[in-house]
């Protein structure tokens, strides 16, 4: 079976548990998701598995073609899923949430919240100068350490944009499965904001306690 789907995210709210204590989780939308290929190593060298998500307004030429050969309809969103077993699905086979159930942990990838331009400050966490009336370094990014070089070396933190860079959040929990209404809580926080494009696939580094 899959271990990846796509989805939207609605935004955040909380629930209760069994004990009555309230868990944030954000509400992801995923799916139905339709395969649209199937990698397999004899033809391709590794094994993988093609999901969409939304149907298309309009499509090129090339793309019509690809999803032509699946026999399903363009979709906007498609995404590659690697994992082994990927041979066993079929294109145009379905995708749904029935694919996790509660307690399981599942890894979120999403482009972040973009922050436009921003100091050190912000940006890294930097340490600032004095704030008094006499000091003429308040926020600034201070040495670059450079020294004899005469040049500033490669990864140096400074300001520059911030966010809207693609980031995975691991071993979350997903709360609740909802599959009339094709929704997922998972615990915490996701990148993006709403309405942003979410791959949801099960982790890759299990933890044996999640943190609670």
């Amino acid at each position: 079976m899959a271990r990846g789907i796509l989805g939207k995210k609605l935004g955040m709210t909380q629930v209760f548990d069994d004990t009555g204590n309230a868990v944030p989780v954000t509400v992801v939308q995923a799916g139905p998701c339709v395969v649209v290929q199937v990698k397999t190593p004899e033809r391709d060298g590794y094994e993988a598995v093609q999901i969409g998500l939304e149907p298309a307004r309009r499509a090129n030429r090339p793309r019509r073609g690809h999803f032509a050969r699946a026999g399903v309809e363009p979709l906007r969103y498609l995404r590659e899923f690697r994992f082994e077993g990927a041979a066993q699905l079929e294109p145009g086979q379905s995708i749904t949430v029935e694919l996790f159930e509660p307690g399981d942990q599942v890894d979120v990838t999403g482009i972040s919240k973009g922050k436009g331009f921003a100091g050190g400050v912000k940006r890294h966490g930097f340490g600032r100068g004095p704030m008094t009336h006499g000091s003429k370094y308040h926020r600034g990014p201070g040495s670059l350490q450079s020294r004899d070089a005469a040049r500033v070396f490669k990864g140096r933190k400074l300001p520059g944009r911030m966010g809207g860079a693609r980031v995975t959040v691991q071993n979350l929990e997903v709360v609740r499965v909802d599959p009339e209404r094709h929704l997922l809580l998972i615990r915490g926080a996701v990148p993006g904001p709403r309405g942003a494009l979410l791959q949801v696939r099960a982790a890759k580094k299990v933890r044996r306690t999640a943190k609670r």
